[in-house]
């Protein structure tokens, strides 16, 4: 598929499946990305391009998410971004066909306004449409509608975090749970972590990227696994992350317990996390710089196992990442800054 996931629309790319429903591995990729530059080297002329939209290929889709689940929402009113993108007529005919009143924004897709603020980086035209509406549910996909991140009634943000959270207690509640355990990255919060640690279930970290979560769920037999962004994954329906799918899982959740999105993970403590971007000369060695690898200790001694210290690189730009997470924010700001500044001092640009 043509996709620039969450960003603009300038940011298109291509996002590879295999005949088996999966991304492809990283070697796949670079191949064909090695092969795309060599055709690019010695254009050739084009052949005639011919696009058609598969209306059954869509009616198979909706009817298969419609198929694996009996929840039905009459007299609830949703209110869902499209984010201009792929959801755009899907989602609302999906809820309404399960009887909800849809309110739907983000649904005008004119080819550049795709993830302009709207869908699920820009949350606050739902959060306002949630409210003036008074709707039970909100949801925002992002442009190829992989992630959903969702808002309560109250208009409080529910992120993907909180998403596993619910669906990893129901799935276990319901026997569905193989092994206990819920696969995330290591930006998930650690309050998710101690959540699940309290209800037996083990949650195990992965690299960021939902493709590197499943490939772990894959390995290890897990039903479920996601990210914060709001990636989910539920391997019994599902090769990928779907927004809609998730969208649907969660409202089924939060349905037959009765309640609304504040009140299925009230009880999800969320640690003070905080993400600082750093730009470097050049992507190596940040742990063998004396300066940045003393400080990182000093961090992780001072939260003695409390806390969370990730240092990485961004996988797309020049970009060192650092996140920091524990009790007390000011603490968070303090050990984040000092090793950003150790970072600056030995790497910067």
């Amino acid at each position: 598929m043509i996709s620039a996931s969450h960003n603009p629309y300038h940011d298109n790319g291509l996002k590879v499946f295999g005949h088996n429903g999966f991304k492809l591995p990283d070697s796949e990729e670079h191949l064909i990305e090695q092969e795309i530059f060599s055709l690019l080297a010695a254009p050739v002329a084009p052949a005639p391009l011919a696009l058609s939209v598969e209306e059954d290929l869509v009616r198979q889709y909706l009817d298969y998410l419609l198929g694996i689940s009996s929840l039905r929402l009459d007299g609830v009113k949703i209110a869902i971004d499209c984010g201009n993108g792929a959801a755009y007529r899907l989602a609302p005919e999906l809820f309404q066909t399960l009887g909800a009143e849809v309110v739907a924004i983000g649904c005008a897709p004119d080819g550049r306004n795709i993830n302009l603020n709207c869908g699920a980086l820009h949350l606050a035209g739902l959060q306002e449409a949630v409210v003036a509406h008074a709707a039970d549910f909100g949801a925002a996909f992002d442009g190829d509608a992989d992630r959903a991140i969702f808002v309560s009634a109250a208009g409080n943000v529910v992120n993907g975090d909180a998403v596993l959270l619910a669906a990893g207690r129901a799935l276990k509640a319901a026997g569905h749970l193989p092994g206990n355990t819920v696969v995330s990255t290591v930006m998930s919060n650690l309050g998710l972590e101690k959540a699940f640690q309290s209800e037996g279930i083990r949650m195990v970290r992965t690299p960021v990227g939902d493709k590197y979560v499943l490939e772990e769920m894959v390995r290890l037999g897990a039903a479920l696994g996601g990210e914060q962004s709001g990636h989910v994954i539920f391997r019994e329906y599902s090769t990928t992350g779907d927004g809609m799918l998730t969208a649907l899982r969660l409202f089924e959740i939060a349905h037959n317990a009765g309640v609304g999105l504040d009140q299925l993970t009230a009880d999800l403590q969320i640690y003070p996390q905080l993400l600082v971007n750093v730009r470097v000369r050049e992507k190596k060695g940040l742990l063998e710089l004396p300066a940045v690898a003393e400080q990182i200790r000093i961090a992780e001694q001072a939260f003695d196992g409390a806390g969370r210290v990730l240092v990485r690189f961004s996988g797309t730009e020049p970009l060192a990442r650092v996140m920091v997470e524990g009790p007390n924010m000011e603490q968070v700001e303090t050990l984040s800054g000092n090793i950003a500044n150790a970072i600056r001092l030995a790497a910067g640009e």
